[in-house]
This record gives C-alpha cells, sequence and structure tokens, in this order.
C-alpha cells in the first residue's frame, strides 16, 4: 500500500506536474495500491480543496492499473463529504484515519466509523488503527455493521497485540495490513499481515515491492535481508515521535531530483546537517 507522497512547488502550491512523475513511477514499478491523502502525504497540512485535488489526480493517473483507497478523516461531516468526493472521482475504497479528537471513546470510534461506512456502502472502508486500546471485538463489532469494512490498517507497534487484536476480531473476515510500514512488516506478516503501508516505496519501489515478494513466498530470511538495508533509513523517519517522518522521504527524493525537500508545518525540513546522510543512505541502494 504505496503512501504517496505531495509535492509542492516553490511557492507551496500542489505541484501537480511532480506529482504525477511520483504516481507513474510507483505504476510503472508494480505498485497495486495508492493511498492519497495518508500521513506521507501531509493529509492535516491540506486544505479540504487540495486533499479533493489530491484524491482528483491519483484516481486520473491510475487510470485502473491500481485501486485508489482515499485517505478520508477530521470531523464526521468532513470525512463523510470526502468520502462522497472520493467516490465520485472514481476511487474504489477509502481509509479512515485515526480520529484525532483527544476524548475517544470505545462506542464513539464505532460511532464515527459507521458514520462514514454507511455514508459510501458502495465502497470498501478501511479503518486506520493507532490507538493501542481498541481491541478485536470492536472491529468486529464494526464489520457486523457495516459489510464494506473491508480491511484493517494497524500500526499499534506490538505484534503480539495485532496478532490478538486479528484474531478477536476475525483473521479471515478483514484483509490486514501491517501499517507501520517495512520495519514492523516481517513481524506483522508472520501474525497474518498479508500487505504493508510504504512511504519509502516512493523513493525505492523495488526495494518495498522485494519485501513484499519475499514475504508473501514465506521467505522471512530474504525479507529480513531487505530489513536490514532500509533499517537506517526508517529509523531516521522513526526518530523523535516520527518528527521527520515526511521530511526524510522528501529529502530522499529531492536527492534524485524527483521532488521538492518542503514540506508544511508542522513539519519541519530536514536540517541541512541531515541531509547527506539521507543522500548517502540512497545512493548505497543502488549499488
Amino acid at each position: 500500500m504505496a503512501i504517496p507522497v505531495t509535492p509542492f512547488t516553490a511557492d507551496g502550491a500542489l505541484d501537480t506536474a511532480a506529482h504525477r512523475t511520483l504516481i507513474h513511477r510507483l505504476l510503472d514499478a508494480g505498485v497495486r495500491t495508492l493511498t492519497p491523502n495518508g500521513n506521507t502525504g501531509e493529509f492535516y497540512a491540506l486544505s479540504p480543496d487540495e486533499r479533493h485535488a489530491v484524491t482528483e489526480l491519483t484516481v486520473r493517473e491510475a487510470a485502473g492499473r491500481a485501486a485508489v483507497l482515499a485517505g478520508v478523516g477530521l470531523d464526521v461531516p468532513t470525512a463523510v463529504a470526502s468520502a462522497r468526493h472520493a467516490r465520485e472521482a472514481g476511487a474504489r475504497l477509502v481509509m479512515v484515519h485515526q480520529p484525532v479528537h483527544p476524548y475517544v471513546s470505545p462506542g464513539g470510534w464505532l460511532d464515527y466509523h459507521r458514520a462514514i461506512a454507511e455514508a459510501v456502502p458502495e465502497l470498501g472502508v478501511v479503518p486506520y488503527v493507532r490507538d493501542p486500546q481498541l481491541d478485536g471485538e470492536l472491529l468486529a463489532e464494526l464489520g457486523e455493521l457495516c459489510p464494506n469494512v473491508v480491511g484493517v490498517k494497524y500500526a499499534v507497534p506490538d505484534a503480539a497485540r495485532f496478532a490478538a487484536v486479528a484474531r478477536d476480531a476475525g483473521l479471515d473476515r478483514f484483509v490486514w495490513v501491517a501499517g507501520l510500514a517495512e520495519l514492523y512488516a516481517p513481524s506483522y506478516f508472520a501474525m497474518g499481515a498479508t500487505g504493508f503501508t510504504s512511504g519509502l516505496v516512493n523513493v525505492a519501489p523495488r526495494i518495498s515491492l522485494g519485501m513484499l515478494d519475499a514475504l508473501r513466498a514465506g521467505d522471512f530470511p530474504a525479507a529480513l535481508k531487505t530489513w536490514e538495508r532500509i533499517r537506517g533509513f526508517e529509523e531516521l523517519r522513526a526518530a523523535a515521535r516520527s518528527a521527520d517522518n515526511v521530511s526524510v522521504v522528501k529529502e530522499a527524493l529531492a536527492s534524485l531530483g524527483l521532488c521538492r525537500r518542503e514540506v508544511r508545518p508542522p513539519s519541519r525540513t530536514l536540517p541541512e546537517e541531515r541531509r547527506a546522510e539521507v543522500a548517502a543512505l540512497v545512493a548505497g541502494w543502488e549499488r
């Protein structure tokens, strides 16, 4: 599940030309699921109109070559409007971002996702779970109420917890996606996941897809060789509570001449002293 970055021009607008280039790079490499408006795409830093534009561009460029799983979220009316827009634009699925409200109750979480899923019964719906307090019984209840909730992007850094939640919710009821990218993909696949998200794939699609192939084949030694190759890069993204998560990816793309390095607040452009480190990692993958 590739999470494309959202490139910006020098004056801070959406860079649609660079965006098209990056999406076609993913498609040509063999990526078959795209998630516009994910966290790597700076969902929370985009305006509603920009989020809609990103969805439309992704659907248009994918042109049937990949499933589009559009990110939606924020308050219920906004999330519902975005899901309906994604449907009209031609997306097949929506990913519902973890609610950012400071007071999330299990029942309120259920009501939130139910409202979105029932508004777009024609679309597959995938909750993005980052809260370790959410359990499998709650997901099972959502699945009973909303048949179009077809998958779960699980992003809690605890493989044992993931295994329990997936089994309590129904390992075969949902498609389970490891939502913490390549570093966690092998452990989550061992526990029942059948896919993983990736921001790294923007930079090195061959490496990410190679890990996916190895995990699908059950070749964990091969997958862990890839894990070792990308570990330094992913640890830079995860450092300081993921402060530079998107910045590291955009810096890597800038080193390849594919887009500008700028991100929007509250993220920050990668400091000068870290840029050479990122470029060296990327250059090493080509050898």
